[in-house]
């Protein structure tokens, strides 16, 4: 997609105040304003200066987008950085009188589509006080979290506005608790640390959706979790009591003989913990992968030799029709 430069569009520098920025925009918003402008392209160029306005006029949006820097031109093809917002919460109101459809793949890549969600669940409620907006921002967190909970400190970016009007940022840090029995794509609720509200009205909150880190053994499927669990071919064949990994400690795990490659052992109720004591546990799941030694000497040459040998009627490709 192309990058959009937003400053351009509206005609500002970088270092715009934010009155700068109102100013910009019914300027051009009156210029490009499809019921009174006579421009060809008008209401093309005011969708272009609605969606620059609902970016730059948003400290938040603002702080975010200038991250990026000032290296991309305008038009040339573009794909978001991995973690290009890392820290910056999310709100999710969009410009006044813009849907959705306004705006372009750019914009949606960058900010998504959730519009008008916050401002119209937190109107004001006096004529002078407003409840303050929610807001939104992903944590990842390690598995052996959701088995035990813990408490972790997250470090945001808030924009801040200067008198002059200029935006910058500046780390906030927040301790919360992880509570046990977590899953991805849940929300952790924060009371009280969003947006703040206007006059007397009470500040928004903070949710935090989680998402499991990529782990060096285990792997997360909703609730359930799974380990590919290495076993020797006579461990398979014959059966074996082997000692195993799991995130809450080793246990001792039976292996069927003639247990084949994919083949799953299931421990009941030692997936990820239930939230609650009512609440049903996952299920822990051992994947065996046959491991086969190196054929890296003679002896262990011959043996293999051996067993084709002695298993020579033994077609592994049957399935196969082959």
């Amino acid at each position: 997609m192309e990058f959009k430069d937003y400053y351009k569009v509206m005609g500002l520098a970088r270092d715009a105040t934010q009155d700068d920025i109102k100013r910009a925009y019914r300027r051009l918003a009156r210029k490009y304003h499809p019921d009174v402008s006579k421009e060809s392209n008008a209401e093309k160029q005011f969708k272009e200066v609605g969606e620059a306005y609902e970016v730059l006029r948003d400290p938040e949006k603002r702080a975010a987008y200038d991250r990026l820097g000032p290296n991309y031109q305008a038009g040339q093809d573009f794909r978001p950085p991995p973690d290009w917002n890392a820290g910056f919460e999310s709100a999710g109101a969009g410009a006044d009188g813009a849907g959705a459809e306004d705006f372009s793949d750019f914009f949606e890549s960058l900010f998504g589509r959730s519009f008008g969600g916050a401002r119209g669940a937190r109107g004001a409620q006096a004529s002078f006080h407003a409840q303050g907006e929610d807001r939104h921002a992903k944590i990842q967190i390690d598995l052996e979290d959701a088995y035990h909970g813990a408490t972790r400190i997250i470090t945001l970016q808030m924009p801040q506005v200067d008198a002059q009007g200029h935006v910058s940022t500046r780390e906030h840090q927040i301790e919360f608790t992880i509570p046990r029995g977590v899953r991805a794509g849940q929300h952790i609720r924060l009371a009280g640390q969003g947006s703040p509200g206007i006059g007397q009205g009470s500040a928004g909150d903070l949710y935090l959706e989680v998402e499991f880190r990529t782990h060096a053994r285990y792997r997360v499927d909703r609730h359930d979790v799974y380990l590919d669990l290495p076993v020797a071919p006579w461990e398979a064949a014959l059966g074996a009591e082997i000692k195993v990994p799991t995130p809450t400690g080793e246990v001792e795990l039976k292996i069927p003989a003639g247990s084949a490659a994919g083949r799953k052992l299931r421990l009941k109720g030692r997936g990820i913990p239930g939230a609650t004591p009512a609440s049903t546990p996952g299920d822990f799941y051992f994947v065996l992968q046959i491991a086969l030694p190196p054929a890296d000497s003679d002896a262990a040459k011959s043996v293999y030799q051996g067993m084709a040998a002695q298993f020579k009627s033994f077609n592994p490709r049957t399935k196969l029709g082959v």
